[in-house]
């Protein structure tokens, strides 16, 4: 008999984070992620993110041993933002057997019908915002950093259960002897003369001031996407605190026109390639582990790079690619992964297959009614 409870002590928040190496414990691609981090984010009274949703946590065991976990949530300000009636499902992991998956998607679904939702989409955990998808193509390639991994399992439990494919998320390789082309310096040039415009790096020393412009930016830039949700102040502030720490102010650009801030992008060295190493996901040996293996690290990850509606036939977007890919060869990385970006999002994918990226890794969102 399966067995399914919510999460109700700090013992059962620790077993529900660290079923995660039961699953993944010799998986040569999997990331580890630090404890610390993974408390902070269940945390309700640490993640403003729970400000506007309800979230229940839960465990699957069986004989006493676990055997899967999943978090059912209703984000208010998605439905407000979208007009909707949805739920979505998170935080999922299981072992590879369908009745356990079941049973852990029922009390999910119990939960969020209750709430009143219509249908129910995820995984998001918790929300776009965070690491959003499950991946379907790329299990042979470790995840890069704020990016899910799961095992090659899982579509089909989910698809099992009923849930079928709403969206698909694309993230694009790119190589630094790809990327450019005469074409590219050419265009690039153009858009430079023709909507005067230019690209700044973060000001350290202006950090709190630059995070404002994020703040004017994101949201206005993002609001038409699919799924979108507007990150309240607080959520942006939390994001930018965690991120400080290792932010590279020349791989965070904002572009200008004539004197007007109308997009930035936002890129990480993968940290991920060093934290690999930190198999038990604390954090003193994990400083360590990417001070010891910093200099391994090859990759950036474009998180964020978006445009003013009114700006985006400027190409102010591939400048900002442009820049980014030519500063962190400045600075000795030699490979970029793009994503995650929506499989519709015309403008985007141009953008990514103009400077020759390819499609390394898929992730799936996906849907099921309420009934």
């Amino acid at each position: 008999m399966i067995d399914i409870r919510p999460v109700r002590t700090r013992k059962d928040t620790a077993t529900f984070i660290k079923f995660l190496w039961d699953i993944y414990d010799g998986n040569p691609y999997w990331v580890p992620p630090l404890i610390m981090d993974r408390k902070k984010l269940m945390d309700r009274t640490k993640n403003p993110f729970y400000k506007h949703a309800d979230t229940e946590f839960f465990l699957g065991t069986r004989n006493g041993e676990v055997v899967g976990r999943i978090a059912a949530i209703v984000n208010h300000n998605h439905n407000k933002e979208h007009d909707e009636h949805v739920g979505f499902f998170g935080f999922f992991e299981c072992i590879d057997d369908q009745e356990v998956a079941s049973a852990l998607f029922d009390e999910a679904m119990k939960y969020l019908k209750q709430k009143g939702v219509t249908a129910v989409r995820g995984p998001a955990n918790p929300s776009v915002n965070d690491e959003y998808g499950l991946l379907v193509e790329g299990f042979d390639l470790s995840p890069t950093i704020l990016m899910p991994y799961n095992p090659d399992y899982y579509p089909r439990l989910i698809e099992q259960y009923g849930f079928r494919k709403c969206k698909d998320l694309y993230s694009y390789h790119l190589s630094q002897k790809e990327v450019y082309t005469e074409r590219l310096e050419r265009v690039t040039a153009a858009l430079v003369e023709r909507h005067g415009i230019t690209i700044r790096s973060m000001e350290m020393k202006d950090f709190d001031h630059d995070v404002e412009i994020v703040k004017q930016i994101y949201n206005a830039a993002w609001a038409k996407n699919w799924g979108a949700v507007p990150m309240t102040d607080e959520e942006i502030d939390a994001l930018a605190k965690d991120l400080k720490p290792i932010v590279v102010p020349e791989l965070v650009l904002f572009a200008e026109s004539r004197g007007k801030t109308i997009g930035f992008g936002l890129s990480l060295p993968d940290i991920n390639v060093a934290l690999k190493h930190n198999k038990r996901g604390r954090l003193l040996p994990g400083l360590f582990r990417l001070y010891v293996h910093k200099k391994e690290i090859d990759t950036v990850r474009v998180i964020v790079l978006g445009v003013l509606e009114e700006y985006q036939a400027s190409g102010a977007a591939i400048l900002l690619f442009y820049e980014t890919a030519r500063r962190a060869l400045k600075l000795g990385y030699q490979y970029g992964e793009a994503g995650w970006v929506l499989e519709d999002n015309a403008k985007m994918v141009r953008a990514a297959e103009f400077l020759q990226g390819t499609i390394v890794k898929k992730y799936r969102i996906y849907e099921k009614s309420v009934t």
